[in-house]
């Protein structure tokens, strides 16, 4: 095996992040695998568990685990609040640029680790994993995620076989900002994706539980429709509000005058009271719930403009800038340091930087229609990004 160059993912230190709830009959088995694949890869590494208010003695168990190896850190949570925010919690407290979440319940399998991290060297951002062969139950596990999957994709215009996944690997600077609550970790890869990061998705070993039990069942379903509708919402309306409720505020008026219109004409075509016809009533209900569409817009458009402002936060990213100095950070593999940005100079007092490379010298990413690549397409026999 060809060792890994200096700048290379795997020569990076790398922080996993993986939730614990209830798992007290996995973590030792968990620690060892772990340990296991990435000592014996060469890749140097931090495991952040957070503990999810377990109660089955999965607390003693962690706090002896980081006793055995301090490159087990532990987080106690006070009770239970959920996988995305043991993620989160995760992702804020990991100390490396390349991160790889993945379960506590030993499904996935940490000997993947190092098939997505080259992945990352072939300059994608976002590494998925795909549980092509799924070991769990068809009706209760398989159909509705095969479901949802295909929804997901369909709404987000961002295609992925297996959003549930959790085993992925990610480049820090495209989720540390990422807000996350509900259910929304599993759509990490459509705010990444939305946020210009270059994602791939592989297909991964997936193991059967042997050891405690699920915790999930088909009720999550309904909050994942829920988180979906809010990510739609997001991505359309998150800097311009007004033109959502400017939609049905239009709708309802119209609607409004319609009804207004039909009931004028019963009036003198067919001689009913207007004091005595409903759509007089529905008209003036549908009137006043456009112009309070109007108002609800306006505030949240203020509430928007507000954020941007305190925050001094640009609507937009920069993955790379040429012959200016930078104005906001940049992202992406090829980003110029705001602290080194070069001062633009004369024309003829400078080297013309090659095509291949940046300002700083770097190497420039891939081109942009790699953005989503799905494991199916035709690649070189010796891409380890391969299906």
């Amino acid at each position: 095996m060809k060792s890994p160059s200096p700048s290379s993912a795997r020569a990076e230190p790398i922080s996993l992040v993986i939730p614990v709830y209830n798992e007290v009959d996995n973590l030792r088995d968990l620690q060892r695998e772990v340990t296991d694949a990435l000592d014996g890869a060469g890749i140097a590494f931090e495991a952040i568990l957070v503990n999810d208010g377990s109660t089955d003695g999965s607390t003693q168990l962690l706090d002896a685990i980081h006793e055995d190896d301090a490159r087990f850190k532990v987080i106690h949570f006070i009770r239970n609040y959920g996988q995305t925010a043991a993620m989160a919690a995760g992702i804020r407290h990991a100390q490396h640029p390349v991160l790889i979440s993945m379960d506590a319940d030993l499904q996935n399998d940490p000997r993947d680790i190092p098939k997505l991290l080259d992945c990352l060297d072939e300059g994608y951002d976002l590494v998925c994993g795909w549980r092509k062969e799924r070991e769990d139950n068809f009706l209760i596990r398989k159909v509705p995620s095969k479901i949802a999957n295909w929804l997901i994709s369909k709404t987000t215009s961002v295609v992925l076989h297996d959003y549930g996944c959790t085993l992925k690997a990610y480049r820090r600077e495209y989720v540390e900002d990422i807000q996350l609550y509900g259910e929304m970790h599993r759509f990490i890869p459509i705010y990444v994706t939305w946020a210009g990061a270059r994602m791939i998705e592989v297909p991964v070993n997936h193991r059967a539980r042997l050891k405690g039990y699920s915790k999930y069942g088909l009720s999550r379903t309904f909050r994942v429709l829920l988180d979906l509708l809010t990510t739609v919402f997001l991505r359309d309306f998150y800097s311009n509000p007004l033109y959502f409720f400017g939609y049905y505020g239009f709708a309802s008026i119209a609607l409004g005058v319609l009804c207004a219109a039909v009931a004028v004409e019963m009036k003198y075509e067919l001689g009913t009271w207007m004091h005595k016809n409903p759509l007089v009533h529905l008209a003036a209900m549908f009137v006043l719930l456009g112009f309070n569409s109007f108002f609800f817009g306006l505030l949240a458009e203020v509430m928007i403009r507000m954020n941007f402002g305190i925050q001094k936060k640009a609507p937009y990213r920069v993955r790379q800038i040429l012959g200016v100095p930078p104005k906001v950070p940049l992202i992406g593999r090829s980003q110029t340091p705001l602290s080194s940005a070069p001062v633009p100079v004369p024309a003829q007092e400078t080297e013309r930087p090659t095509e291949s490379q940046d300002e700083s010298g770097q190497r420039a990413p891939p081109a942009e229609e790699d953005t989503l690549r799905s494991a199916g397409e035709d690649v070189a026999d010796n891409d380890p990004c391969v299906a």
